[in-house]
Parts: structure tokens; C-alpha cells; sequence
């Protein structure tokens, strides 16, 4: 059994990132992961999450691949070799090198595992960069950073408060809402639940803190309870890990459900009941102004969405193919409307990789010298990438019609001889016989219309935050950064250039229209 999140592990001598199958076995820990009513004993091997597992074991592998090691890692200021977006980056091209290295590891699930060991790096490289930020707890910052980038560890995070009571103050929530129940010389204590902790079964520790929405309603002297920022090991006593209905589980064959049945990040409902938190592991404590302010100052708002819309432009790679090959099977391919809609999801495609690219090469500076995407560039993309997938999806929809139902229920279908020679006259595609043509539509629906893919639709549309927090903070931060009033300078300059007696400069020519 491995216990990659204890300290007393980490070796300065010890430089590479964990292997694949380092990572599975440091998941054999005593997490308690409830489904259906039960502990999964093993998430390595369970129905439920074995694939998966096996998903993210593949990219602690290509950290280790001499044809992709030096794409994908870096040695970074404190001699670690980790993965290039776990490492601070300190100018523009190491940026966009971190952005590549990101897409490399989403390419490898096609875009559909979002909270990879990669997305949590958005947070922790700052703490390599600029420990002091967390000061009084500087020193554990930076131990939290080197055992990080040491072995690549696995974080999900869980920052939004359950969906109840939010009528309420916050500190009428705390039945409910994740606190400190109780401080000791040795750590706190907290109680409560957490969500929405994508992937959390197969990750090594849990991040906790509070959302921008959450942070906004704490109050000086009342909720300082409430104003904590720490890590917890999964294996943690106390700690449950209440997971959604998998859909790996579900899956029939890898032939009728080929994304779903190994990319399914089960997301689940974290519950803290009475769960020991040693001083080691906290950022935050009893400091309201900072807990509000660790999100747009810390740089994670900036650096995670370079993350998501990297993973996203990966998926819409994805869908672009998925799409030209589904009209080509329906014979639809040259209809000047079909042609059109294909048109769109190429643009979205190509302005996704562009936000990316600007994000990475235009930066601004950030904690302790790193170099981090422009805020108002990240609050922009996730209002574009909330409002991405539905459209997508209606495209699908709209130009595809109902070809993506005229499939069989399942492989067995095929596989079956008195049955066999009607699927291959009737089934059949343009241009591609019918095994070839049901398969690629299994695929379709799979990433649209299924189970997972009403998922995959719920999890685009709010993966940034709610719908008007998304709204809220590109106007907020945007004020904040002084560009609002930029913009009102901008037409009140427009404005003083005439008055009801023509123009204010001679640059410019007007004669009064005689009555």
C-alpha cells in the first residue's frame, strides 16, 4: 500500500513522477468510495472505475515515454521532473510549451476527462512560485508543492457548497455546509459536505475551499469558521465519497459505448464527518479577506481555464472529425445547409485554439514572478466555452437528424447469424458497409445524446461556474482591472468631440443646415 501524500516519503533525490502503475497502486489506500449501497473495495479494479483508472494510468506513462517526455515535462526550480503545467511558468513560451503539454495528455482521452492530474496543477504551481502568499502558512505551502510536482500526485477539488439553504446566510449553514467544528495544537477539524468532486474515487487528495460565490458571503467575525483552504488525503478517517450512477458500469461492449465506458469521470458528493485536518495541510484559516480573494489573486482563475479550454479545443478536434465522418455516412456531406453547420463547429473549433494560443502568448504577471494568462482573456473564455457545448450539440442534432437511433440495440445484434445479413443490407452507410456505419453512430450517440452525454452537456454548461457568476465575473474582474472606466473614457472622448454648436476641433467640417 502507498500513501503518496505523506511528506515524510518525499526524497529530494527522488525527481521522476510516479509510473502508471505506481499511480494504481497508490490508490489501494482504505478510501471509503460508496455506490450502490456498498464500499467499492478496490477502485483499480471495480466495474465502475477500473478503466478510468486505467485512462489516467496511461498518462503517468507518457510522462515516462522517451518520445514525449521532453513535450511532456520539465525540470522545474527545485529539481523536480514533473509535467510542464505542474511547474510555474515564467514567460510566455513556457506558457504556451505547458498549454501544449496539456493537450498532448487530452488527446489521449479524446477531450473527455477534464479534471486529468493536470487541471488541479492550475493552483498548485503557484504555490512553488510564491509560498509566501499563504503566510502564516508559507512553509506548508511550499512542502505541498515539492511532494506535488515530485510525483505528479492526483488532486480534485471540491469548492461548491451543497444546492440548499443558499437563501440563507452562511452562517445559518452549517449543518450542511463544510466548517471547523473544532481547533487543536495539533490541527482542526472539520464537518460537512462538498461537491462536485469530479474523479475524486481515483485521486490521492481532495483541495477544499470555497467557490467566489461562497467566499462573497462570508462575514468579518461571523464565518470565520468557514474561511478555510486545505488539503485532505482521500484516505482521510471520516472522509465519503458518495458517487453519482457510474456509466462505465453501465456500458454494454466498448462497441456501444467506446467513450463512456473508459473517460467517465464519476463525480460525487463529498461528506466530512468530524475529519482531522493537521496544520501541515492548511493554506487558509480564519482569514476571510484572503479566502475571498485566493481565487482572481492566487492565479488558479487565470491558469484553470487555460487548462479547461485547451481540453476543450481537444474535444472539438474530436467532434469535427466525429461530424464530417457521420455526414459522409449519411451521403449529406456536399448539402450546401449540412456544409454550412459543419462550417460552425469548424470556426468554434479554430476560436477555442486561438483563446488559448492568446491566453499563453499575451500574459500577465502573476505571484512571484510567473507568467499567467490575462484575467479578462480567462473570464472570457469560460462565458464562450458555458455556451459551446449546446450549440454543439443542436448542430449534431439538427444536421444528423435521426441516423444516430437507426442502430441495433447492441454488438450482440451483430453477432448474431440469422440477424447478421439484414443489418449488412439495411444498416449500411454511404460508402461504408453497415458494421463500420453503426459503429461510428454507437460513437455519436455515446458523446451526445446518452446518458454520459447529457452529462458531458451539464458539465460543459457549468464547468466554469453558474450561469451568472460566469457573467458576473467578467464584469467584476474587468472593473476591477480598471477596464470599465477605460471604456467609459473612450466615449466620453467621443462625446466632447461636438456640441449643439458643431464641432470641438478644426480637424472636422460642418456648416448649420439653414431652416
Amino acid at each position: 500500500m502507498m500513501n503518496l501524500i505523506d511528506p515524510t516519503l518525499t526524497s529530494p533525490a527522488v525527481t521522476l513522477p510516479m509510473t502508471g502503475a505506481e499511480y494504481l497502486e497508490s490508490l489501494r489506500d482504505g478510501r471509503e468510495v460508496w455506490l450502490n449501497g456498498e464500499k467499492v473495495k478496490d477502485v483499480t479494479t471495480h466495474p465502475a472505475f477500473r478503466n478510468a483508472a486505467a485512462s489516467y494510468a496511461r498518462l503517468y506513462d507518457a510522462l515516462h515515454d522517451e518520445a514525449l517526455q521532453d513535450k511532456l515535462t520539465t525540470i522545474d526550480r527545485y529539481g523536480h521532473r514533473t509535467m510542464k503545467f505542474f511547474a510555474p511558468s515564467y514567460s510566455a513560451q513556457e506558457l504556451l510549451e505547458a498549454r501544449d503539454a496539456i493537450a498532448i495528455w487530452a488527446r489521449m482521452s479524446y477531450g473527455f476527462q477534464g479534471r486529468s492530474p493536470d487541471y488541479k496543477a492550475a493552483f498548485m504551481a503557484t504555490l512553488g512560485a510564491a509560498p509566501e502568499f499563504y503566510a502564516p502558512y508559507q512553509d506548508n505551502a511550499l512542502a505541498w508543492y515539492n511532494r506535488y510536482a515530485e510525483k505528479c500526485l492526483f488532486l480534485n477539488h471540491v469548492i461548491v457548497d451543497p444546492p440548499v439553504d443558499r437563501n440563507k446566510p452562511l452562517s445559518q449553514t452549517r449543518d450542511v455546509y463544510v466548517h471547523v467544528t473544532k481547533e487543536t495544537k495539533d490541527g482542526v477539524y472539520i464537518s460537512g459536505a462538498k461537491m462536485m468532486g469530479t474523479g475524486s474515487a481515483l485521486t490521492h487528495g481532495t483541495f477544499v475551499a470555497q467557490n467566489n460565490a461562497s467566499a462573497a458571503r462570508m462575514e468579518d467575525g461571523q464565518t470565520d469558521d468557514f474561511a478555510l483552504v486545505c488539503f485532505v488525503p482521500v484516505s482521510a478517517k471520516g472522509q465519503k465519497i458518495v458517487c453519482r450512477t457510474p456509466y462505465e458500469q453501465r456500458a454494454a461492449s466498448p462497441f456501444d459505448a467506446p467513450i463512456s465506458s473508459r473517460y467517465d469521470e464519476n463525480d460525487a458528493v463529498l461528506i466530512f464527518d468530524d475529519v482531522f485536518v493537521p496544520w501541515k495541510d492548511v493554506l487558509i484559516y480564519k482569514d476571510v479577506q484572503k479566502a475571498r480573494a485566493f481565487y482572481p489573486t492566487s492565479g488558479f482563475t487565470n491558469r484553470y481555464t487555460l487548462q479547461a479550454q485547451t481540453r476543450l479545443a481537444v474535444k472539438m478536434d474530436f467532434m469535427c472529425g466525429l461530424l464530417v465522418k457521420a455526414i459522409e455516412a449519411n451521403g449529406t456531406h456536399e448539402f450546401r445547409g449540412v456544409q454550412a453547420s459543419v462550417g460552425e463547429v469548424f470556426a468554434a473549433r479554430s476560436i477555442l485554439w486561438a483563446i488559448t494560443s492568446a491566453m499563453a502568448l499575451d500574459p500577465q504577471d502573476g505571484l512571484g514572478g510567473m507568467k499567467i494568462p490575462k484575467l479578462e482573456y480567462a473570464t472570457a473564455s469560460r462565458f464562450y466555452a458555458s455556451t459551446l457545448w449546446s450549440k454543439i450539440r443542436e448542430i449534431f442534432d439538427t444536421v444528423l437528424g435521426g441516423a444516430p437511433l437507426v442502430v441495433p440495440s447492441s454488438y450482440q445484434d451483430l453477432k448474431n447469424p440469422e440477424l447478421r445479413p439484414l443489418i449488412d443490407r439495411y444498416y449500411r452507410g454511404t460508402g461504408i458497409d453497415a458494421e463500420e456505419r453503426i459503429k461510428l453512430f454507437k460513437l455519436v450517440w455515446d458523446v451526445t445524446n446518452s446518458e454520459f452525454g447529457g452529462r458531458t452537456a451539464l458539465y460543459e454548461r457549468n464547468y466554469g461556474g453558474n450561469n451568472d457568476q460566469v457573467r458576473m465575473d467578467n464584469l467584476n474582474f474587468t472593473t476591477r482591472l480598471g477596464k470599465t472606466q477605460q471604456f467609459r473614457d473612450m466615449v466620453d472622448a467621443c462625446m466632447s468631440d461636438y456640441t449643439l454648436d458643431g464641432w470641438t476641433s478644426p480637424v472636422w467640417h460642418w456648416e448649420p443646415q439653414e431652416k
